[in-house]
């Protein structure tokens, strides 16, 4: 479809607006790449590793590449879609995505796994997370965290197929099914790339379905949206201590690639084991949904912390079950309610949420790369966490050590997020310090003039 077409059908559309379709479209594909690779590649972690007999910590360290690559990616993605908009960025990363999968099908040697990753990296890049996330963020202002959290939802629903993805693993091999999860993103990735579009204003409309020059109460708001460039948000203290607490949180969400073999290491049966974190969807999926409630009427920075005290308390009962203590044990049923409750509730909250949070600051100029930086900074943590409780495994035996840490260091999250700047505050001194600049420019220039 060209341009002009494009612009046609949305504006003769008009009881419905566009950016719920970029939404939708963005929400399956969310969907479909939580269900077979963000939540559900640790269906395919213990096979991996069964048939190859690799260490767990150096297969893990696998997929903390690819999040470590994932983040260094990120801000040149960010800027392609500034520049280039997000529909041809996002056409490349399916491509690329869906070739990765096929050849991770028929890996025969460590270094195959590696390398497969290291291209699916890229076109997860380009193709998944940070266009949908930065499209729908552009089309949205005043509903922002609502339809970040409609679009987010939906990873939430990709969880729920773990168990359906460990019995297809389990009947065809882990092979044949990485095959069909290949050409199955080609099949949902590029109809939904068609869909996306860089913004509103593009195509006659304004963001969240208003009208333009559309004179009511929430007009104003739209008017004084900030606008700030990559440059002036890395000089600000909020956005290294917010990009901390986020890579805090990336910590311990990155090492939902071994929650499964961490149930069983406890004693937890298989079938029971994959029910249990498939049902960390659940909690995630109503995470998600409330964010869109409240993380426009409450303020955001209290929101983020509770998220952070849900896995904080999520990832420690995860560490308890079955855990001896004085001769009896903490048994299972209570410890892995908690934690089903706790991770699922505390990471649905937190990602839709901190997408907002970074847009209400910052503004839509250079929405994209700012999110790519900051998923930078957060990868670097992320990446840490596969290969921690992988390496645990492998000195000591088991996975419980490392779960009980990680909840010990993510609780720095919460006094993080609750001494974040206001926005009004952080505003106030952004627009200050651009008024200093501005006076020291002119006051400077006659100076250098009389010089000549």
């Amino acid at each position: 479809m060209s341009d002009l077409e494009g612009i046609l059908t949305i504006r003769h559309s008009p009881r419905i607006f566009y950016g719920w379709a970029i939404v939708a479209a963005g929400g399956l594909v969310q969907a479909y790449t939580s269900a077979v690779f963000w939540r559900g590649f640790q269906a395919f972690f213990d096979p991996i590793v069964e048939t190859f007999g690799w260490s767990r910590g150096a297969t893990a360290a696998a997929v903390s590449l690819q999040r470590t690559e994932g983040g260094m990616i990120s801000p040149f993605v960010g800027r392609l879609i500034d520049r280039y908009g997000p529909r041809w960025v996002m056409l490349v990363g399916v491509v690329i995505t869906g070739a990765s999968f096929i050849l991770m099908s028929r890996v025969t040697s460590l270094w195959h796994f590696y390398a497969a990753m290291a291209l699916l990296t890229l076109g997860m890049s380009l193709g998944t997370f940070i266009v949908l996330v930065t499209t729908v963020g552009n089309w949205f202002i005043r509903r922002r965290a609502r339809a970040l959290a409609v679009l987010m939802s939906c990873t939430a629903i990709g969880g729920f197929a773990l168990p359906l993805l460990v019995s297809s693993i389990d009947s065809f091999g882990w092979r044949d099914v990485l095959f069909a999860v290949g050409v199955g993103f080609w099949i949902v990735g590029f109809p939904a790339a068609f869909v996306m579009r860089q913004r509103p204003e593009q195509y006659g409309l304004a963001p969240d379905g208003d009208h333009p020059g559309e004179a009511d109460a929430e007009r104003p708001r739209l008017l004084h949206e900030p606008r700030m460039g990559v440059r002036e948000v890395l000089r600000t203290r909020f956005f290294w201590q917010f990009s901390l607490a986020s890579s805090l949180g990336q910590l311990v969400n990155s090492t939902n690639l071994l929650h499964l073999s961490a149930l069983k290491d406890f004693g937890v049966s298989p079938g029971f084991a994959a029910v249990a974190v498939g049902s960390i969807a659940i909690g995630d999926f109503i995470g998600r949904i409330s964010t869109g409630f409240i993380g426009d009427r409450f303020d955001k920075r209290w929101v983020l912390a509770g998220a952070y005290f849900f896995m904080v308390v999520g990832t420690l009962s995860l560490g308890l079950v079955n855990l001896g203590l004085s001769g009896g044990s903490l048994g299972s049923t209570v410890p892995i309610t908690v934690f089903v409750i706790g991770c699922g509730m505390g990471f649905g909250i937190s990602i839709p949420l901190r997408f907002a949070m970074l847009a209400d600051y910052v503004g839509r100029r250079s929405f994209g790369s700012i999110l790519g930086i900051a998923s930078t900074a957060g990868a670097v943590l992320g990446a840490v966490g596969p290969v921690f409780v992988g390496l645990t495994f492998d000195l000591t035996g088991g996975y419980r050590p490392a779960f009980l840490i990680l909840a010990a260091v993510t609780a720095f999250a919460i006094p993080l997020s609750l001494t974040l700047e206001s926005p009004s505050r952080f505003a106030a001194k952004v627009r200050r310090a651009a008024s200093i600049a501005r006076s020291s420019s002119q006051t400077a220039r006659p100076a250098d003039i009389s010089r000549t």
